[in-house]
């Protein structure tokens, strides 16, 4: 079997980013760069798994002269794109850093794609599962297809044998987690956690029981909570870990979750151990907060950081 990684986004955009020293409303703003990236999370997992030297390609559904562009950035830094290819326009997702570091984001919420279309996908996708170990569903649905798609996705690729990690939200995330088949990962955020289980929760200690006694995580191999700069919360098995990270020079957020997501699938692929896997998630997801460029990591400086990072085992 190939050990290769699949990276899905399947809402992609480029991801447009206006620094600003400060907004101002119903005025003109002038920027003076711009970034301009092929965006959506799923892109941003692939970018690093590939600078971490691991096969990966991309796929999810794209159209348009924003497709077009997209493709064309892609196959510039050497990612492998493996998407179906529509004829309705992908989207442009904006990004205004203000110089405090807090971000504003305009969102545009892209096609609107037919059932057919899903059916479609679904035949694609089950044709790229015999050539991957290992597939990675990151971020929102198109507007039209249906909420279940990720568990259908998720289905498909247990019937071959392949893992999968969730990176979703919403009814997408609930979805997901709550077929018969489970991806092998998922990582929510303390407040995705909360919407879960359906109930506040009140510091680390909640957030541990809740991952051990609750009922929809029962199933679940692995779920990482990110915790931001106070690193992560992780479950795996029956064990939960503690993740700590040194403290960095953050130039840009954008897209450190989804570097985290690619050193999980890195981690998982090379079938390191748990402490390992998580230690090279917070290093990749440390290393994208350095760089100004939106899912991007420089290698080099990852021994160094991987070492800084500290997993205790809380039970």
């Amino acid at each position: 079997m190939s050990n290769k990684i699949l990276a899905i986004t399947m809402n992609p955009s480029v991801d447009i980013s206006y620094p600003l020293d400060h907004l101002k409303i119903d005025t003109v703003n002038r920027v003076s760069s711009v970034t301009k990236t092929a965006g959506g999370k799923g892109l941003n997992v692939a970018r690093v798994i590939h600078q971490l030297n691991e096969p990966v390609s991309t796929s999810g559904v794209l159209g348009g002269t924003i497709g077009d562009y997209i493709s064309k950035q892609l196959n510039e830094v050497g990612l492998q794109e493996e998407f179906l290819h529509i004829p309705q326009e992908s989207r442009n997702c904006i990004a205004i850093l203000h110089d405090d570091g807090q971000q504003t984001e305009v969102l545009e919420a892209g096609p609107t794609l037919t059932a057919q279309q899903q059916t479609e996908f679904m035949q694609h996708f089950a044709d790229l599962l015999n050539k991957v170990s290992l597939v990675t569903i990151s971020g929102s649905l198109p507007q039209g297809f249906t909420t279940d798609l990720y568990a259908q996705m998720i289905e498909a690729a247990a019937k071959q044998n392949v893992k999968v990690i969730l990176d979703s939200s919403g009814d997408s995330l609930l979805s997901g987690i709550s077929g018969k088949n489970k991806p092998l990962l998922i990582k929510p955020n303390q407040e995705e956690i909360a919407q879960l289980v359906g109930r506040k929760l009140a510091g680390l200690s909640d957030l541990q029981t809740a991952l051990l006694t609750e009922d929809i995580f029962t199933d679940l191999e692995w779920v990482v909570v990110s915790l931001g700069k106070d690193g992560a919360l992780a479950k795996a098995g029956q064990e939960i870990y503690r993740v700590s990270i040194p403290k960095i020079n953050a130039v840009n957020p954008v897209g450190s979750g989804d570097s985290t997501v690619a050193g999980l699938a890195v981690g998982i692929n090379r079938k390191e151990s748990i402490p390992d896997v998580l230690k090279t998630a917070m290093t990749t997801g440390m290393l994208n907060t350095m760089e100004k460029e939106t899912g991007h990591i420089d290698p080099a400086l990852f021994d160094e950081y991987f070492a800084k990072v500290s997993v205790e085992k809380l039970n």
